[in-house]
């Protein structure tokens, strides 16, 4: 697979296509990706495993176009029309390449062009209609309506391919696959903004140490639980009253009452849909996966590439 994408979305969708048994080539201009000196860690991470090749485009188009129509897969990130221009456009591969374009809007006539990144598709995409202006703390347009999409994608068209022979030309719109994942919304909520802040018993709340629990007790059996356990069982049969803030004023009362840890350890033992908020380092060490393969400089690969397809620099 030729990963020809910058930033977040081509990477991260290259990376899990990787972690699933792809050897994954990333086509980098002679600067490198602009994470490398932007975000190194991200990058870092997001490139582990995968061979780096220098070319400048669209000077080199001949070996970058090379090295794609060897691929299986062509991943691409940049704005419609710009990675034809570039010479390594759905054009210039075989029909039987699997040619993946990751874009903003996809072919959408109005917003084909426009610029963007993760905060403007989300915003476009009415997904932040509940907690605007909070931003969200992940980039989900970039890597789940994004990277994600173009790997379920990606895998189809490969199946696909396997019956016919013939690869697919995809185009996914971070901003239209966004919007899908708020549509099923549209028609209404039970409760307004029910899993936004709407109701008590689906919020995160503090506890005494300054740690947060979340609390996603929606079926009432769960919620009667939690009460019980957590010894104010008074508060179940107001799981769903009207006033949720005031609900939400009293829960919050309670679990100020105790630290985190004390909290875990007595729903531990029961059915409650209750949780700790971890950082990122205290959850990686249960919860992180191994990183696949090692760490590429910048060109590592250029003239092993160059030197199989036997386009060895001119000057060399």
């Amino acid at each position: 697979m030729v990963e020809l994408a910058r930033y977040l979305p081509g990477a991260y969708a290259g990376r899990e296509l990787l972690r699933r048994g792809a050897r994954v080539v990333r086509i980098e201009a002679p600067e490198g990706d602009p994470m490398r000196t932007g975000a190194p860690a991200w990058d870092e991470a997001l490139r582990r495993g995968k061979e780096s090749v220098v070319c400048a485009l669209p000077e080199d188009s001949e070996f970058a176009g090379a090295i794609c129509s060897q691929a299986d897969v062509v991943l691409e990130g940049f704005r419609p029309g710009v990675a034809a221009r570039l010479g390594v456009g759905p054009a210039d591969v075989p029909d039987s390449v699997v040619y993946c374009s990751i874009t903003g809007f996809g072919a959408h006539a109005e917003h084909t062009a426009r610029a963007g990144h993760d905060l403007n598709y989300l915003g476009w995409a009415g997904t932040l209609e509940d907690t605007a202006p909070a931003l969200p703390p992940v980039q989900v347009a970039d890597l789940a309506a994004g990277a994600l999409s173009a790997v379920a994608e990606v895998l189809a068209a490969l199946l696909l391919r396997a019956r016919t022979g013939v690869g697919s030309r995809l185009v996914v719109s971070m901003t239209h696959a966004a919007h899908d994942l708020v549509a099923h919304r549209l028609g209404g909520d039970p409760v307004p903004r029910q899993l936004t802040g709407g109701l008590a018993c689906y919020r995160v709340y503090a506890t005494a140490d300054e740690r947060w629990l979340t609390v996603a007790a929606l079926e009432p059996k769960f919620f009667v639980r939690m009460c019980e356990v957590g010894g104010f069982p008074e508060l179940a049969p107001l799981q769903y009253q009207p006033d949720q803030e005031a609900l939400a004023a009293e829960l919050a009362g309670r679990f100020r009452q105790r630290p985190l840890a004390e909290w875990l350890a007595r729903f531990d033992r029961d059915d409650v849909c209750a949780g700790p908020v971890l950082t990122r380092a205290e959850a990686a060490a249960t919860f992180g996966l191994e990183p696949t393969g090692a760490d590429a400089p910048l060109g590592a690969h250029t003239e092993a590439w160059r030197h199989e397809l036997g386009l060895e620099l001119r000057d060399g």
